[in-house]
């Protein structure tokens, strides 16, 4: 089906603002530490679903430690092999997810661990067929709450945008009169120090009767 004009992109970028999706997998060396880090609103729904390849050596451990910018526990997982997490966020702010190697390798250089990550937050993180079953919903109805679900979240995600907006241009006007009052006392400054200089000059060049 052909999308008109701008309809395209702009749908694409609504369903990406309200919900995310999304897997990677990385290699994760021995003693070492990886994290991923994202930017949530408030009361958003995040899921994640990982698994850590066994280690090739003994006494070498993968721990999974999820964070916010607080410091603050949200799921800790020690010799984390696979699982899932889930956790709601209660700000607005920079959420972490941090896999940590700990463990002797010896003296041999051993193949690095290999993470899968996946996770989900927003619309895609909820479980519509737990819905359904709890509500007794048909697969129409389940469908319009989807959509019901992802037109509120689009609603949140701009009125958030338009706070920001809001809060950028309040910074921005106060920090433009900051500096046009800053120029004004500058510039009161200069004067002042001119009008100094000319009549300490002046009464400098009278004491040494070179000017009457």
């Amino acid at each position: 089906m052909r999308v008109p004009g701008l309809l395209g992109p702009l749908a694409l970028v609504l369903v990406l603002g309200a919900g995310g999706c999304y897997g990677l997998s990385f290699h994760l060396p021995p003693q070492t530490r990886k994290c991923l880090k994202e930017e949530l609103h408030r009361d958003v729904m995040v899921t994640g679903e990982y698994e850590v390849s066994e280690a090739a050596a003994p006494g070498v451990r993968t721990d999974l430690r999820v964070t916010d910018s607080s410091g603050h526990t949200l799921y800790s997982k020690d010799d984390a092999k696979k699982g899932k997490f889930a956790f709601t966020t209660d700000n607005y702010e920079i959420y972490e997810i941090c896999f940590e190697s700990h463990g002797q390798p010896g003296n041999f250089r051993i193949p690095d661990q290999l993470v899968s990550l996946n996770i989900k937050h927003g619309v895609e993180a909820r479980n519509y067929d737990d819905i359904a079953k709890a509500e007794k919903l048909k697969p129409l109805e389940v469908d319009l709450r989807r959509l019901e679900d992802l037109s509120e979240s689009i609603v949140k995600d701009f009125a958030f945008m338009k706070q920001r907006e809001e809060e950028m241009r309040d910074t921005n006007e106060s920090t433009s009169a900051r500096v046009f009052f800053f120029s004004i006392f500058s510039m009161l400054c200069l004067v002042g120090l001119a009008t100094w200089q000319v009549f300490y000059l002046r009464r400098f060049f009278k004491a040494k009767k070179l000017i009457e």
